[in-house]
């Protein structure tokens, strides 16, 4: 029996939505009779504490999949502190050497890198391993980075210059330069530099995988396959869409979390659920005119709360009283269900009492809303999280709420957007517009679905090599 071949990924450190997807691409591959190892470069003692723990979990859980760290190296110091985008660019680019002696030891059939690590695919070259980007963002997201460099061509501006003007891209809806990514917004810095140059090398690459399915983002897809976006004279990646890949459910244990049997106890589709992410913080101000709008519309909502900063080392009632508004939790309870920190999301959105998800946007937690039917209030806080924003609102999937981008959302635009996803028929025809959408997806993922069918075909090209 010949030995199995050993497939490379190779994700940015310190990101965890970007790990969450890695291992479950890894696992999946893994069912299809592939060695994985996920590589981690080296990040910073921050990096470091953010992921340990899910590394930890992810390890129990998984014990299909190997985990290899690199030495930490040392980040130029041109490198600002605060400019983390450039910073887990650098970190992969300066671990170059420890991977490539990595990959030179272990002759991997196929590398799997994440875009911020676009440097190593020079290392894959070098090697003569084929080396694929896999994106965790959608293929919308694909399709405007491929087509970075012929804006950029066009005029000498930079993004942060043209405010709310909108940016044309091929196959995606027109953005507003103030939505698009801060780290691209200033031509001349490090971090749009070093998208220019992902964008190059993603053409230079064997192929592109998606965390998404062509039924979701087919006008996309159809456009980037038909060499529209690429700049003049250079090769369009192939493009492999082989999501949804998110966190499948936990089974039932013990240990389920209070939340579901609270859920258990309300009526169908009746709970707004409200979710922002691993680093969605807001202010007390802010969270004060939520739990107003909440509570003032009169409908049942699960919150999800991070301490705001400065309130990190206060806990339990002393913290209830410092950032929300007086008695609220007495008043909302039995209605409303506060829960600080953390809940399984997926579980949550997947339970019949969930009836609709304020999110921010975040391309995991947007798979996990569709692949569940829940329609989304879009409420974007960093990164893509924007553009992901009016891609969604252009597929009818969610409707934005008002003042994201003016520093609040008032109590009176909670209290309006809960009751018009919740009462409206404007609400039940996104719900049924979602409905379709779960549908698309489960069937690219099901047995001869495309997206299963991709995963697939890539794992025979690999094996056959």
């Amino acid at each position: 029996m010949s030995p199995k071949k050993l497939a490379v990924i190779y994700p940015p450190p310190g990101m965890i939505g970007h790990l969450v997807s890695t291992v479950e691409l890894g696992t999946l591959l893994a069912a299809q009779g592939l060695d994985i190892t996920i590589v981690l470069g080296g990040q910073d003692d921050k990096g470091a504490a953010a992921t340990a723990s899910f590394l930890a979990e992810a390890t129990a859980a998984n014990p299909e999949l190997s985990f290899h760290r690199l030495p930490n190296p040392t980040v130029p110091c041109d490198v600002p502190a605060d400019d983390y985008v450039s910073r887990v660019f650098e970190f992969a680019r300066v671990s170059g050497p420890d991977l490539r002696d990595f990959l030179r030891s272990t002759s991997p059939a196929v590398l799997i890198i994440d875009f911020f690590c676009y440097s190593a695919l020079d290392i894959g070259a070098e090697l003569r391993i084929p080396t694929y980007f896999f994106l965790t963002t959608c293929i919308a997201s694909l399709a405007f980075l491929l087509y970075l460099p012929v804006i950029q061509e066009e005029s000498t501006m930079s993004f942060g210059d043209l405010g709310g003007d909108l940016v044309h891209a091929p196959g995606i809806p027109p953005i507003p330069a103030d939505h698009l990514p801060r780290s691209q917004l200033d031509r001349g810095s490090t971090s749009s530099k070093h998208f220019l140059a992902l964008s190059e090398q993603l053409c230079n690459s064997h192929g592109v995988m998606v965390n998404s399915c062509r039924s979701l983002e087919r006008r996309a897809a159809d456009t980037i396959v038909a060499d529209l976006c690429t700049f003049p004279g250079r090769r369009t990646p192939p493009l492999h869409c082989i999501g949804p890949l998110i966190k499948p459910q936990e089974e039932d244990s013990a240990e389920r979390h209070e939340c579901l049997a609270w859920l258990d106890a309300q009526p169908k589709a009746s709970v707004l659920f409200l979710c922002f992410g691993s680093m969605g913080v807001f202010g007390v101000e802010q969270i004060k005119q939520v739990a107003v709008g909440l509570e003032t519309s009169g409908h049942r909502f699960l919150w999800v709360v991070r301490p705001p900063p400065g309130f990190e080392n206060v806990t339990g009632p002393d913290l209830d009283a410092l950032i929300f508004p007086e008695c609220f939790l007495r008043r909302t309870k039995g209605r409303g269900l506060v829960v600080m920190s953390w809940v399984p999301q997926r579980e949550v959105l997947e339970h019949g009492a969930v009836g609709g998800f304020v999110t921010h946007c975040g391309w995991n937690s947007v798979l996990e809303a569709v692949t569940a039917g829940v329609p989304m209030l879009a409420w974007p806080l960093y990164a893509e999280q924007r553009m992901n924003k009016v891609r969604l609102v252009e597929m009818r999937l969610a409707v934005a709420v008002e003042g994201y981008d003016k520093g609040v959302v008032t109590a009176d635009e909670i209290q309006e957007k809960t009751k018009w996803l919740l009462d409206s028929d404007g609400g039940r025809e996104l719900r049924e517009r979602t409905s379709v959408a779960m549908r698309q997806v489960k069937e690219a993922v099901s047995d001869n679905g495309e997206s299963k069918m991709a995963l697939l075909e890539l794992v025979s090209q690999w094996k056959s090599n």
